[in-house]
């Protein structure tokens, strides 16, 4: 049945976040269930749930990818982006806050603020979004919202206010109390009924904090309450709705997902303390034609601006992109064009999404989510607006790959697919990224960690038909010299025929870091003619790619022909092509060869508390602490660590700090490797050659 068009001051848009488990998917599940959408709650442990529809997420029971649950409630549209709460999977999160005002936070009624809890919030902050949170799975035995609370408040600095109060715990709970209606939902069904009078009592304790909350959402009602005066009932609820939209405080509520207990009065609340797309800060486009910045409001009237936050991809459907239309309107047959791209595109599919399933758009306007099939030229992130008013909104800034795996296909028809399959991965989540590292030879795949890795790793099976096999990736060396050193090399070749001869004297020198190679004669008198130059180049050239000690590419050396020996019938560009290249390989044997290896700056985020042993760590790595400072309670160790030493640190420091530390990584420079190392690095060349001959 195809979903009506609602104005945008009827439509909300919310992103479900929190920490994996808290039961997200369950409360969208449960939205859709009070609201009648579907007769029979599925359960993500079963895997039949509306928004875990991924194969993927039903095998692993785990929500990993963001979508979409648009419910009807109460004359209005509700879109629920239900994101991921695994730290593997915050690219997600990233998008689905790209598209919404406000962030709805789940939190486990037992297990208070996790590691997921405080990556949403981070998240959160970093867009600046107003949210709610919700203290879910109120049902669970050792249910302590208090404790939850009190847990919030130590961690996060902001005011949380329940406007609710549970009645009931653990195989106790039943309903909600509504603290400003001063009326109880019980039930599924969310009808009225008696409120105990501890309740009552706990309620009346729990006013002045309302107020409080109320008071400073507003000047006037703060000068008000400050001069004694008491607020009205309605002064009160503007407060209250006027400081969640603008997030001067936390609105905090209870439920119980499975049970759908306390969700009809959460939609209810959500219509009132999140802001409709018309009420929230304007996003600033690029204005493609010069001038300055537009600032996109949400009007139906006026130009396009609609940005793609999440591409499906698949190798038999193509493409399924999820839209956000912040200006304007999207209609089926429109021409619009891609803002990032400069190429047209035609809307030939536009629907509404729930979950899997699809149903036809008649169109899909300013502060509405809707999806479009088979676009041409379009990325995620990527903005669609009017020909004649090219506007670009700037892309989420995603959180850097750093867990790489080396992919190389099981069989040769994988092979011939690879390259796509990986492209179009890529395109459906950009937190992956690949490319091939050319000192190596190795097509290089980086993502968040390993159940990120192992995820695409799937779909690269399942949806595209590409079976890969994958390890760490070798650390792209290089080989330079340390000192000036001389050589000189004959070939000389006689087998019936015309014969080869070239005779070649050549020196290496040393070059400053990163100046690369550089080639130069000295030759005089002739003994070696121009073409033959030419040609020990071409050999040269050839080893530099090769490597001499590690199979690792040459750099920083200059090499200097200064004499050599030509015969008038015998000597030939493949001669002196030989000749230079056994020249070049003795003399930079004989100018003290070391192996270069790459280092990174890292910038390390981590608890306070974890300081000493996270520096500890990097001292056992080869790595030199650059400094340290506190940054909004936590600890920033700034230090350079070779990439021989990190290749599994993001899985590494989530286990020394249970998830809480996080990292950026930098090239900064090339070093030479200690001797130790370096011994064990060409020991392993060797084999590798061996075992490829």
């Amino acid at each position: 049945m195809a979903m009506k068009s609602y104005p945008a001051t009827q439509i909300r848009n919310i992103a479900l976040c929190g920490h994996s488990h808290a039961g997200k998917t369950a409360l969208a599940e449960a939205a859709l269930f009070v609201t009648k959408a579907i007769t029979r709650m599925g359960l993500t442990e079963e895997g039949n749930t509306v928004a875990d529809f991924d194969p993927e997420e039903v095998r692993r029971g785990v929500s990993i990818s963001a979508s979409v649950v648009p419910v009807e409630y109460g004359g209005h549209k509700i879109n629920l982006v239900d994101a991921p709460g695994y730290a593997d999977f915050q690219g997600d999160l990233m998008a689905a806050l790209q598209a919404v005002e406000m962030g709805l936070v789940v939190v486990d009624s037992v297990s208070g603020v996790e590691v997921g809890t405080e990556i949403a919030w981070q998240a959160l902050d970093k867009m600046n979004l107003p949210r709610v949170v919700v203290i879910n799975r109120m049902d669970r035995d050792n249910a302590r919202w208090e404790r939850v609370l009190e847990d919030l408040r130590s961690t996060f600095d902001a005011r949380f206010v329940p406007l609710q109060l549970p009645l009931g715990t653990a195989g106790g709970f039943k309903g909600i109390y509504r603290l400003i209606g001063q009326t109880a939902s019980l039930g599924a069904e969310g009808k009225p009924g008696d409120v105990p009078a501890d309740v009552l009592a706990q309620a009346e304790t729990m006013r002045e904090a309302i107020v409080e909350a109320a008071a400073e959402s507003d000047d006037d009602l703060l000068m008000k309450f400050f001069e004694g005066e008491v607020l009205t009932p309605d002064e009160i609820r503007h407060g209250l709705v006027q400081g969640a939209k603008r997030g001067k405080y936390v609105p905090v509520f209870f439920t119980s997902a499975t049970k759908a207990i306390g969700v009809d009065a959460l939609l209810n609340s959500l219509l009132t303390v999140c802001p409709d797309p018309t009420e929230a800060p304007s996003r600033v486009a690029e204005s493609l034609r010069g001038g300055e910045p537009f600032e996109v409001r949400c009007d139906p009237g006026g130009p396009l601006v609609a940005q793609v936050f999440k591409t499906l991809a698949d190798q038999f459907l193509g493409k399924l992109q999820y839209v956000r239309v912040f200006s304007g309107k999207l209609t089926p047959d429109a021409r619009v064009q891609n803002a990032n791209s400069g190429q047209e595109e035609r809307i030939s599919q536009l629907t509404h999404v729930r979950g899997k399933e699809q149903t036809p758009a008649q169109s899909v306007g300013a502060g509405d989510i809707g999806a479009v099939a088979k676009l041409q030229h379009t990325h995620t992130f990527d903005t669609l607006c009017d020909k004649d008013r090219p506007l670009k909104l700037p892309p989420v800034d995603l959180p850097q790959p750093l867990y790489p795996v080396a992919v190389s296909p099981v069989t040769k028809s994988d092979g011939a697919k690879l390259g796509q399959a990986l492209s179009r991965l890529c395109e459906e989540d950009p937190s992956l990224h690949h490319e091939f590292e050319g000192a190596t030879h190795q097509m290089v795949l980086s993502g968040m960690g390993d159940a990120h890795i192992a995820v695409a790793v799937h779909h690269l099976k399942d949806k595209f038909g590409v079976e890969v096999a994958t390890e760490v990736p070798r650390v792209p060396y290089r080989e330079t010299v340390t000192r000036s050193a001389n050589a000189q090399y004959r070939h000389k070749k006689q087998t019936g025929g015309a014969g080869q001869f070239a005779e070649v004297h050549l020196r290496v020198e040393p070059r400053d870091s990163g100046a690369g190679f550089e080639y130069a004669s000295e030759v005089v008198g002739g003994t070696v003619s121009g073409p033959f130059i030419a040609s020990i180049e071409k050999g040269i050239h050839q080893v530099l790619s090769e490597g001499i000690i590690a199979n690792c590419p040459v750099v920083d050396v200059k090499a200097v022909v200064y004499d050599g020996k030509e015969h008038p019938v015998d000597s030939k560009d493949i001669a002196f092509q030989i000749a230079g290249r056994g020249a070049f390989k003795e003399a930079f044997m004989n100018a003290g060869p070391s192996l270069l290896e790459p280092i990174y700056d890292l910038e390390i985020t981590v608890p306070t508390e974890q300081l000493g042993d996270v520096m500890g760590d990097i001292n056992t790595r080869r790595g030199m602490v650059q400094g340290t400072e506190q940054v909004g309670g936590r600890a920033v160790v700034k230090a350079q660590v070779p990439l021989a030493e990190i290749q599994r640190y993001s899985t590494d420091l989530r286990s020394m700090t249970a998830g809480r530390g996080f990292y950026t990584a930098r090239f900064a420079h090339y070093a030479r490797v200690p001797h130790n190392v370096a011994d064990a690095v060409m020991a392993a060349a060797v084999k590798t050659v061996h075992a490829e001959d």
